[in-house]
């Protein structure tokens, strides 16, 4: 069993707060696993994705991605790692292409005052069609539709050839038929390319359909950990009713 992440009783706090996001946060995930995250609003989701990005400092406890120190080696580690926010705002008037966003994901690999070249074009065309937007290579960004605009945020990170991928919300403005598009894309990086996959999400429907790990968080903790049988009982428990119901 080869470890791509591993966190041991970590804590992480947001500047100016005095009280932890997440709490205590042991987890070992492995190379090419596949795992969704789920809970209320505020449980720490969002959080943990940010920590293992190295995006909040670790004010307590150890973290190692991709056999690294995460305090040591942050700027090598997140290279390798595609990352997706859940709020990523689109000016109208954004005079970027499609296509210059995308190849955004190769500056790791090119630097920011490089020039991409054939091969950082190839991974970004790549990446459009595994998609299916490479018809939007040439279109404003600004002037795409949210769920356009979501999948074009998603082939940045994949056209980075990340081996983990962070996802926060990646269903939440697709389409029905997008979102079972992107449900077997991420089983397609995880069983083809050993792409350690990490989503954040709120759609049942999608983990229902599943048969990856699930980890259930609440008030910055994790509350549960295992297929979607081990879990139901305390995801219906954190998760409001209502929503549960209509989404099964």
């Amino acid at each position: 069993m080869t470890l791509a992440i591993e966190l041991n009783n970590v804590s992480t706090v947001y500047e100016g707060e005095k009280r932890p996001a997440i709490k205590d946060i042991t987890l070992s995930i492995e190379e090419g696993e596949t795992v969704y995250i789920v809970g209320p609003n505020a449980a720490g989701k969002t959080t943990l994705l940010e920590t293992i990005n190295g995006l909040l400092p670790v004010f307590k406890g150890y973290i190692s991605v991709l056999g690294l120190d995460m305090r040591k080696h942050g700027r090598k580690i997140r290279c390798q790692i595609g990352y997706v926010p859940q709020d990523f705002m689109v000016d109208a008037g954004e005079p970027y292409r499609a296509l210059d966003v995308v190849l955004m994901g190769r500056y790791g690999k090119v630097g920011v005052l490089g020039s991409p070249g054939r091969e950082d074009k190839d991974k970004a065309i790549e990446a459009m069609k595994l998609l299916g937007i490479e018809n939007l290579a040439n279109r404003p960004v600004g002037k795409l539709s949210g769920g356009q605009q979501q999948k074009v945020m998603i082939a940045r990170a994949l056209a980075k050839d990340p081996r983990i991928l962070l996802l926060d919300e990646p269903f939440s403005s697709l389409d029905p038929e997008s979102r079972e598009n992107l449900s077997e894309l991420i089983s397609r990086l995880s069983r083809e390319r050993n792409v350690t996959v990490l989503v954040v999400t709120h759609d049942i429907q999608q983990i229902a359909g599943s048969c990856g790990r699930i980890i259930a968080m609440n008030n910055g903790r994790i509350v549960a950990d295992g297929e979607l049988m081990d879990v139901i009982e305390v995801v219906e428990k954190i998760l409001p009713i209502g929503f549960w119901r209509k989404q099964r």
